[in-house]
């Protein structure tokens, strides 16, 4: 009997007809939570906050759009803080990287504002200056008369001043409480002056002022005692105007240098510049101080004085010689005008160099 061999087949299953075992499926992309639609509106949503961030780092304000937008930094922290919140909750990841980034920043340059400063010690006469912006003389007169009445103010800055608010000043009493004065009164927003308590000398401070330029007199205030205080009324022009950036630039450029000997000085008025503005802050940086700040008051709006557009900012300011302890600072609405007035109190040092 013959006995045939069968061999086991060992080829592959797939080789004798059999049909491909089908590939596993994929795991299906993760969406990022909201989808493309939530994340580009956040990136529309974040540009402006980034933009005005890196505007302020680089102190970019030579362009009126972008001095207009710098205004509004202390807006654009809580605005970077929510947005960096929202950023990571959708999980874009980059994006709530860079605006971390820009809410420390911001906040490293704002929150300061919000808290009083080491004062130097000085030993002087207290002296307490007002400054109101008369918005082209519209400002009710008995109003202003009445508070430099009841702060007790030693030296009065007026800007906005026509002749006929000195007439309307005048009227209401102003020469009886503040009866020493230095005006420059003019046509709409030009006009500025001083008022005191106390004896003024005219004198000339700053760089010769530009073609066109608002005036900004300046006085020795006579104060009792052995030292006295040279003060100017600051009115420049204002970036997004006609003339935009430049004339603001050549106006601010034109206010003198703090004292480091000799009377003190003192800068009050409206600059036109919040404490974010690259001018404002090349004067801070040549050993002015701004009351406002150093007496926890730094975020507190000038302008303007009622409404919530345009968004409310500190344009009023009242920059001390860092000799000069401030003391207080407030902050009050005047009838008729834009602009709320301001009152630092200091003191001004009777020795020292």
């Amino acid at each position: 009997m013959t006995h045939s061999r069968i061999e086991a087949d060992t080829t592959p299953l797939t080789r004798r007809g059999a049909p491909p075992r089908p590939p596993e499926p994929e795991e299906p992309k993760r969406r990022r939570p909201g989808g493309k639609l939530a994340g580009v509106l956040l990136l529309l949503v974040a540009a402006p906050v980034v933009v005005l961030s890196a505007l302020r780092g680089v102190g970019f304000d030579q362009q009126k759009y972008a001095a207009a937008a710098i205004a509004l930094t202390p807006y654009a922290l809580p605005a970077a803080a929510v947005l960096a919140l929202l950023a990571l909750l959708l999980k874009r990841w980059l994006l709530a990287i860079v605006l971390v980034l820009c809410t420390v920043l911001l906040g490293l340059i704002v929150l300061p504002r919000a808290f009083v400063k080491a004062r130097p010690i000085a030993v002087g006469t207290q002296v307490r200056v007002l400054s109101v912006n008369m918005f082209f003389g519209r400002a009710d007169a008995a109003t202003v008369v009445n508070l430099a009445r009841g702060a007790k103010a030693d030296v009065l800055n007026l800007q906005e001043l026509t002749p006929e608010a000195v007439a309307a000043l005048d009227a209401a009493g102003l020469g009886q409480e503040l009866p020493f004065r230095v005006f420059e009164p003019g046509a709409g927003a030009t006009g500025t002056g001083i008022a005191a308590r106390h004896p003024l000398t005219r004198i000339a401070l700053g760089r010769t002022p530009a073609p066109g330029a608002y005036a900004q007199p300046a006085a020795l205030v006579n104060l009792p005692g052995p030292r006295g205080l040279e003060i100017m009324a600051v009115h420049p022009r204002d970036p997004v105007g006609p003339k935009g950036a430049e004339s603001w630039l050549l106006d601010l450029g034109t206010l003198p240098e703090p004292r480091t000997e000799g009377p003190a000085r003192v800068l009050a008025g409206d600059f036109n510049a919040t404490l974010d503005h690259s001018p404002l802050r090349r004067l801070l940086g040549q050993g002015y101080q701004d009351a406002a700040d150093q007496a926890g008051a730094g975020l507190t709006s000038t302008w303007p004085a009622r409404g919530a557009f345009p968004p409310p900012v500190t344009l009023d300011h009242v920059l001390v010689d860092k000799r000069c302890p401030v003391d207080r600072f407030d902050v009050f609405d005047v009838a008729g005008s834009a602009h709320r007035s301001i009152l630092a109190t200091l003191t001004v040092p009777s020795s020292g160099p």
